[in-house]
């Protein structure tokens, strides 16, 4: 049942013109990066550089390309998941969900990951483009797995986030508002704490765990920040939807 709620998402998302709008909009601006980050590395290491200070194209364009992708899809996924549910509370149908042979984890679970699916193609299209540099060059597949990864985490992260928000409200653009908020003040919470870095606070900045898959690095503990993270708003989101169905 829960490949079926994810695979209804997923159509929905298709089905409307703002999902192709996203998609079309994120893989522009994704494209156009891309390019930049050539151009730069061409105009860079043409220049008078030792060759100790030289670098890969796969870094120098990875680091332009994900750095930003990190940034936009915090624009991304509160448009993407703020209709979640608050959409079915808006339209009062959330009480046949209720009623149909379906538990709530399921419900949840087929509507994050609908929404993830829609998400992973976006990925998927990012890591197909910059491995495009191994038609010309010798690129660091680890670097761009390493950075696939940790994206990937990043926005399933956040879309366990925007699925709560979603069903805290009825209306979709507080979500959206709410959600994006959130997020921002998640990603910079490390900036607040520079000066003591190691303060239980900056360590629950999602940038902080992202950094390390950006630089190629594979730690098992933003593994488990990561997963704990979308654990734990998942079942925030499922014990709502049981207050929501306990109330009537």
């Amino acid at each position: 049942m829960i490949l079926n709620i994810a695979r209804k998402e997923l159509k929905s998302l298709f089905a409307s013109p703002m999902g192709w709008v996203i998609l079309a909009l994120l893989q522009f601006v994704f494209g156009t990066f891309f390019l930049i980050g050539i151009d730069q590395y061409f105009q860079t290491m043409s220049g008078m550089m030792r060759p100790e200070e030289r670098v890969g194209v796969t870094e120098f364009v990875g680091r332009n390309v994900f750095g930003i992708a990190s940034f936009v899809m915090l624009f991304a996924v509160p448009l993407l998941s703020m209709r979640l549910i608050s959409e079915e509370r808006r339209q009062q149908t959330l009480s046949f969900l209720f009623s149909a042979p379906l538990s709530l984890t399921e419900i949840v679970l087929g509507k994050f990951f609908g929404l993830v699916t829609f998400l992973t193609i976006v990925i998927a299209l990012l890591g197909a483009m910059m491995a495009t540099l191994n038609l010309w060059s010798d690129i660091d597949l680890g670097f761009i797995g390493s950075n696939v990864l940790g994206l990937w985490l990043l926005v399933a992260s956040f879309s366990a986030l925007g699925v709560y928000v979603s069903s805290l409200t009825q209306q979709p653009v507080v979500a959206g508002i709410i959600t994006f908020v959130a997020l921002f003040a998640l990603l910079i919470l490390d900036h607040f704490f520079a000066s003591d870095p190691n303060s239980p606070f900056a360590y629950l900045s999602l940038m902080r765990h992202f950094e390390p898959f950006a630089r190629g690095l594979l730690d098992s503990r933003d593994f488990a920040y990561f997963l704990l993270f979308i654990i734990t708003f998942l079942t925030l989101t499922v014990r709502r939807l049981d207050a929501d169905r306990l109330r009537g």
